[in-house]
C-alpha cells in the first residue's frame, strides 16, 4: 500500500459487489474510508441479472475492515436523494470529512430498439442519470466545505463514448452522465473539485455474467452485424473490476491532480474506431 489516499474520505453507491466493492476495497487499501451504500434490492424488471444482496453489502464492510479502514454501509436507492443525503451527513458527521464520490451504481437492460417499453425506458434513466445527479448534489457541498478540493468519478461506459447495440435507454444514459461530469467539472472547478467520467468495456461482474451475456446474445439476433461494434483491440475482451478500480483510484489520487472533464476509457480500445 503507497497511502495515495491517506486520511480522505470517499463516498461510493452501488458498493455491495462488482466494480463498487473494488472502488470500495482498493481506496481503503490506499488509506481512505468509505461511505457504502447500495440499493441491495430487488431491481427493474427489464434487468437480466439478479440484484445484489445485504449480505453481498455485508461482505464489502468485511472487505473494507480488512484493510483496517473504516465503513459506513446502508442500503440505500440512488433514486432517494433525500437517503443520499442522510447517509453522506451521517458518514461526514463520525469520519468529519469528504474528498472523493464515486456514482458507480446503475443498471443494463438489452433491449431491442422496438421492445423497450417506456417503463423500462424511465427506470434505467431514473437510475443511471438522476441516480448520478443525486448521488454528486449529495456529496459536493460537503467537498466544498472542506475547503480542499477533490474528485468527483462518474461510472458511464464505453456506451457513453461510442454506443452499445441493442440498448439505446443504456446508451442514452450513459452519454447523459459523460455530459454530466463535463458540466460539474465546469461549475466546481472553482472549488478545486475535479470532475471526471470512467468508461469500462465489459467488465466481470454480475451486470456481465451468464443471465446478462445470454440476453444480450439473444437480442443481438435481431441485427448479427452489431455484434462487433465494440470488438477491443487488446486479446482480452473482459475487464476485472479490481481493474477498473485502479483508474478510479488514480482518479481519486493527487497523481492526476490535473485532470478533469476527461472521459478515460478501460475498455481494451473498443470505443477506438
Amino acid at each position: 500500500m503507497s497511502g495515495r489516499l491517506e486520511g480522505r474520505v470517499a463516498f461510493i453507491t452501488g458498493a455491495a459487489r462488482g466494480q463498487g466493492r473494488a472502488h470500495a476495497v482498493r481506496m481503503a487499501q490506499e488509506g481512505a474510508d468509505i461511505i457504502a451504500v447500495d440499493i441491495a434490492d430487488k431491481l427493474p424488471s427489464c434487468v437480466p441479472y439478479d440484484p445484489a444482496t445485504l449480505e453481498d453489502l455485508e461482505e464489502t464492510v468485511r472487505l473494507v475492515e480488512a484493510t483496517n479502514r473504516r465503513i459506513r454501509a446502508s442500503v440505500v436507492d440512488t433514486r432517494d436523494f433525500e437517503g443520499l443525503c442522510k447517509a453522506v451527513d451521517d458518514g461526514v458527521a463520525e469520519y468529519g470529512r469528504l474528498d472523493i464520490i464515486v456514482a458507480n451504481a446503475g443498471i443494463a437492460a438489452p433491449q431491442a430498439w422496438n421492445h423497450i417499453t417506456p417503463e423500462s425506458f424511465r427506470d434505467v434513466m431514473e437510475i443511471n442519470v438522476t441516480g448520478t445527479w443525486n448521488t454528486v448534489m449529495a456529496g459536493a457541498h460537503k467537498i466544498i466545505e472542506g475547503g480542499r478540493g477533490g474528485s468527483i468519478i462518474l461510472i458511464s461506459s464505453a456506451a457513453g463514448k461510442k454506443m452499445q447495440p441493442f440498448m439505446v435507454h443504456y446508451t442514452a444514459s450513459k452519454h447523459a452522465v459523460t455530459g454530466l461530469a463535463r458540466a460539474f467539472a465546469a461549475e466546481l472547478g472553482k472549488h478545486s473539485i475535479r470532475v471526471n467520467s470512467v468508461h469500462p468495456g465489459p467488465v466481470n461482474t454480475p451486470m456481465g455474467s451468464g443471465d446478462m451475456a445470454a440476453a444480450v446474445g439473444k437480442v443481438m439476433e435481431s441485427n448479427p452485424q452489431l455484434s462487433h461494434v465494440l470488438t477491443p483491440f487488446l486479446p482480452d475482451w473482459v475487464a476485472e473490476p479490481e481493474e477498473i478500480a485502479d483508474a478510479v483510484c488514480w482518479l481519486a489520487s493527487d497523481e492526476s491532480r490535473k485532470i478533469t472533464a476527461a472521459q478515460i476509457p478501460v475498455d481494451q480500445g473498443s470505443t477506438q474506431y
